[in-house]
């Protein structure tokens, strides 16, 4: 028997490159263990609806199984519309709204349309992993600004300025930001949004959480500049709804003929009987994202009556179901820690390293898991922690950066 050699050539380098993701880690060694409390994954403990799943069958049972229009279907796009005029008090017509699937496929397709080899994306640190892979993968170069606990993990205009070159092409803006749970004010959006007037910078607002907001409001970037901000929002969250995976962006109409261009060649088209399930969501009743907002903020409140009794306070998350706590005086860096939380008490949780730069003194937990669990899991990190504390410290704050600059 002869033995055949092929060589082919190698993969692009940016693939070989791309980290793997750092919360994924802890999933799937968690999906292999048994009694795990779960605290890692960013997921609704509720059931869809039923009027969502209602009509989603219908539309199965209905035959109504072909493609659709590449931007979505327009009856859905009207009622994003109608529904995102209401909440932002702006004008905003269908052909503004692009149908996507899931927010993440939005991020990658503005992202595909904006970024070249080279260009700088200021990302915040610690923020969303996916935003970060998704720029490396189109050679962008992910410029970290800080947000740091001393500031409530609001952004410092002053951190940007000092960030931003003439290679800078786009600011990221996340709030209720994951996973610090922040909500930013009006006046910081408004001065983020003057900064990327001066400096002429494209703007991508992920606004997946805009629903979930415990104290302040929800104040989108659009209502600033609708011409230079591409928009993202998903179902999944508000409605519990993280399998459909549906979502939308809004933006300028000639980004939007873009971006239904860059979905042609992704994906094609929005499963339709998807796109019925998501026309249910916005025109039957809101009672059930207001009963699970409600469920999230006394979830909230419980987890910092636990940090409290345990000496762990360290401050209070004002929307999205996030929290990060403070695991500096274990002396650990956040995946190992997390790692060996895991095996040792049966308890997943997100290690702040896999949000990048800000993230290493702290793991992440979920206000999405059941009240029970999530308040015998934080228990178990508090008493974790002090297990395994190697000496008391001066302070719990991260300390201030300036910058993280990740190659492309």
């Amino acid at each position: 028997m002869r033995c055949i050699i092929v060589y082919v050539k190698p993969l692009a380098q940016h693939a070989y490159e791309l980290p793997a993701s750092g919360i994924r880690e802890i999933v799937n060694l968690a999906l292999t263990m048994p009694d795990v409390i779960r605290l890692e994954i960013g997921e609704p403990n509720f059931r869809t609806p039923q009027h969502i799943v209602d009509e989603a069958i219908l539309a199965l049972e209905n035959g109504f199984t072909r493609y659709t229009h590449s931007a979505g279907l327009l009856s859905l796009r009207t009622l994003i519309a109608e529904y995102s005029s209401r909440q932002m008090n702006l004008p905003i017509s269908a052909d503004q709204v692009t149908v996507t699937l899931g927010a993440m496929e939005g991020i990658y397709a503005a992202l595909t349309a904006l970024i070249e080899t080279g260009d700088e994306v200021l990302i915040p640190g610690p923020g969303f992993p996916n935003v970060a892979m998704a720029v490396q993968t189109r050679g962008g170069v992910n410029v970290r600004y800080p947000l740091c606990i001393e500031n409530e993990f609001v952004p410092r205009l002053a951190d940007l300025e000092r960030l931003v070159t003439a290679r800078t092409k786009l600011l990221v803006i996340n709030s209720p930001g994951n996973p610090t749970g922040a909500v930013f004010p009006r006046a910081v959006i408004h001065a983020l949004m003057d900064f990327a007037l001066r400096h002429d910078l494209w703007v991508l607002a992920d606004e997946v959480y805009e629903q979930l907001v415990f104290e302040g409001e929800h104040i989108s970037p659009l209502q600033f500049d609708a011409e230079r901000v591409i928009s993202v929002h998903s179902f999944s969250k508000t409605y519990a709804m993280t399998g459909w995976r549906v979502g939308y962006t809004i933006t300028s109409r000639e980004m939007a003929r873009v971006l239904m261009k860059i979905q042609e060649a992704i994906v094609a088209t929005i499963p339709a009987p998807l796109q019925k399930a998501a026309e249910a969501a916005l025109t039957g009743s809101q009672k059930c994202v207001d009963e699970m907002r409600a469920t999230y903020l006394k979830r909230r409140d419980a987890v910092l009556d636990v940090l409290r009794e345990n000496d762990a306070y360290l401050y209070t998350p004002r929307g999205a179901f996030y929290m990060l706590l403070d695991i500096s005086r274990a002396g650990l860096p956040s995946r190992e820690f997390a790692l060996r939380l895991l095996n040792e008490k049966h308890v997943a949780v997100a290690p702040g390293s896999a949000f990048g730069f800000n993230g290493n003194a702290f793991v992440r937990v979920s206000l999405a898991a059941e009240t029970g669990a999530l308040l015998e899991g934080v228990r178990r990190v508090c008493e974790f922690v002090r297990a395994i504390e190697i000496a008391p410290t001066k302070s719990r704050n991260v300390p201030t950066h300036v910058a993280h600059i990740e190659s492309a």
